[in-house]
């Protein structure tokens, strides 16, 4: 096993801190399959999904000043900076955002700001309950499992989902605060 890839994803960050590009590397290296796959999800057209992906990485390497990792949850801050990369790319071709992308926008509409009360979790480990994960997922009822897609993978908020789907805001909200609680049962339960 290289240096690399015996480093926590917060050492590797610590590392692109101090402008270590082998670091960068090693970050795309470990999170690239997963970040694509994501993308993918939200952006189906395979050439602006790689260039989402690109960005991300860019974007790291830009702001990674403002970033904050001393709880160490770099899984879930990349995940989330892939989610709102991909939404915001989706709704700009859409037509559905027309503020100017600048660093000012980036930093308050991209970067995620994570609560320090977000538990930290390393992407192996997520891995290794990828099955636990998707068989989480498949419990949930349809409606649940509809209305969660439409808020994560097309970010969505409650109002404009009810729209959508002509129900109450109240209907989506407890839809989704079930079937979130039903996630984390599920997930959390030990084998």
């Amino acid at each position: 096993m290289t240096e690399g890839n015996s480093l926590t994803d917060a050492e590797l960050m610590l590392r692109i801190a101090g402008y270590d590009s082998k670091a960068l590397e090693q970050l795309y290296d470990r999170y690239t399959p997963l970040l694509y796959t994501l993308i993918r999800r939200i952006i189906p057209d395979r050439e602006t999904a790689e260039e989402v992906l690109s960005e991300i990485f860019v974007i790291i390497w830009r702001q990674i000043d403002q970033i904050n990792f001393t709880n160490g949850n770099v899984y879930t801050w990349m995940v989330t900076l892939a989610r709102n990369k991909a939404i915001d790319v989706k709704n700009r071709t859409a037509g559905k955002v027309t503020e100017e992308y600048s660093e000012e926008y980036e930093k308050n509409r991209i970067l995620p700001k994570l609560s320090p009360e977000i538990e930290a979790v390393e992407l192996e480990t997520v891995l290794g309950m990828k099955e636990k994960i998707e068989g989480a997922i498949k419990s949930l009822t349809d409606a649940q499992r509809y209305v969660m897609e439409l808020s994560y993978y097309e970010g969505l908020d409650e109002s404009v989902i009810a729209e959508k789907l002509k129900i109450p805001s109240s209907t989506v909200k407890s839809k989704l605060q079930v079937a979130i609680g039903n996630l984390m049962k599920k997930i959390s339960k030990t084998n």
